[in-house]
């Protein structure tokens, strides 16, 4: 066939590179930020007794319930709140109500209509430019500070890189891959400063100390993105939600999809708000074994960022990162590694329970063992 039946954008997207997702025997998964602990029993018993005659039936299309549930925990109305399949459909609904495609013929960076921008700092959540190549808009990445701090407002506006008119910005707060928290203050004043929506995901913030809630419940142009898959341990799921302005919120649920949710996924993130001090324990639990590890990398060698998440950002001593990677990987221990000019000197390393920190541990003292051997 000579003409091919695929758009050119779609021909020439980079698809979304998740972690590793293999099975096997003894396998210690530290790649993918899940919360090492099961869900409430309750939420457990719950998800049972719902597979009944009810699964031919369509879930409540609208996820009402839930919404109601989360406007309750969040003190605000049910038309706040907006509930996506994961936490990534409600960032893809946001560049499809929000964005403009760039008109024909521009590339990225060609057309400088921001109405057709979406930005984010850099490094952050590789989700983000794939989501913005398949709509057609224009990237704007902008590096954050050596230290993965977000620039200052004043900053922003010398370096002249960050476009306070862009349709729609993203900040992942706190901060993937990296781990950094950011306080409140800095990002009202960002918010403040931008004319267009801004999204602050939030994918992390049950294990960071501040949260960014409040902007999107007074900020017209302010939302702000959950999830129930990280803190909650229900990826397998599939729940996330967004909470915002009437405008902004009524304007996202026009283009999502119908029965965008399915009704188990609804069942255990209801049963999950019922069971929070269950699930408050388990982040207490997590960041505990987070600050035992911060203390193990300081002593072999790791240069370990402070985490405000479920994961620890960390250059490897001795050995690449690439190569600690393949090393862990031989030894059935997965972490994540990126080649990306930026972040390829770093592993990202997850907080599994205290038995699979210790297996980490173990097996990365014979790496490091090894090295001192051969040098």
């Amino acid at each position: 066939m000579s003409k091919s039946l695929i758009r050119p954008l779609v021909e020439g997207l980079k698809a979304y590179v998740p972690g590793e997702q293999i099975i096997v025997d003894g396998l210690v998964r530290l790649n993918t930020n899940e919360n090492p602990y099961s869900p409430a029993p309750a939420v457990l018993e719950k998800i049972k007794e719902c597979v009944d005659g009810r699964l031919r039936r369509y879930p409540n299309p609208g996820a009402d319930g839930l919404r109601e549930k989360l406007a309750a925990m969040h003190g605000c109305k049910k038309e706040n709140i907006l509930v996506g399949n994961g936490s990534d459909e409600v960032l893809e609904m946001a560049i499809r109500t929000f964005v403009e495609p760039q008109p024909l013929g521009h590339g990225n960076g060609a057309s400088g209509r921001s109405a057709s921008t979406v930005q984010y700092f850099w490094p952050s959540y590789s989700l983000y430019p794939v989501l913005a190549d398949s709509a057609g808009a224009e990237r704007n990445p902008v590096p954050l500070m050596a230290d993965f701090g977000i620039p200052s407002v004043p900053e922003l506006k010398s370096g002249k890189r960050w476009d306070f008119e862009a349709a729609l910005s993203f900040v992942t707060t706190p901060n993937a891959p990296t781990g950094r928290g950011y306080k409140r203050a800095e990002l009202e004043a960002l918010c403040e400063a931008q004319n267009g929506v801004v999204l602050l995901d939030e994918a992390y913030v049950e294990f960071s100390e501040e949260t960014a809630m409040e902007l999107a419940l007074r900020m017209p142009h302010v939302i702000v993105a959950r999830t129930f898959s990280k803190a909650y341990s229900l990826c397998f799921q599939r729940v996330g939600y967004a909470v915002g302005s009437e405008e902004l919120i009524g304007a996202m649920h026009k283009i999502r999809g119908s029965y965008n949710v399915n009704g188990l996924g609804q069942i255990a993130a209801e049963a999950t708000l019922e069971n929070l001090e269950y699930y408050r324990n388990n982040f207490e639990r997590v960041k505990k074994t987070r600050a035992g590890m911060m203390q193990w990398f300081a002593q072999h060698g790791f240069l370990a960022y402070p985490s405000q998440t479920n994961f620890i950002f960390v250059k490897p001593p001795m050995i690449s990162a690439q190569e600690w990677y393949l090393c862990l990987r031989k030894k059935n221990i997965l972490v994540r590694w990126w080649a990306d000019e930026e972040v390829k000197d770093y592993l990202r390393i997850s907080i599994g329970s205290d038995e699979e920190m210790k297996r980490f541990c173990e097996e990365s003292e014979k790496i490091l063992l090894g090295n001192l051997k051969t040098s």
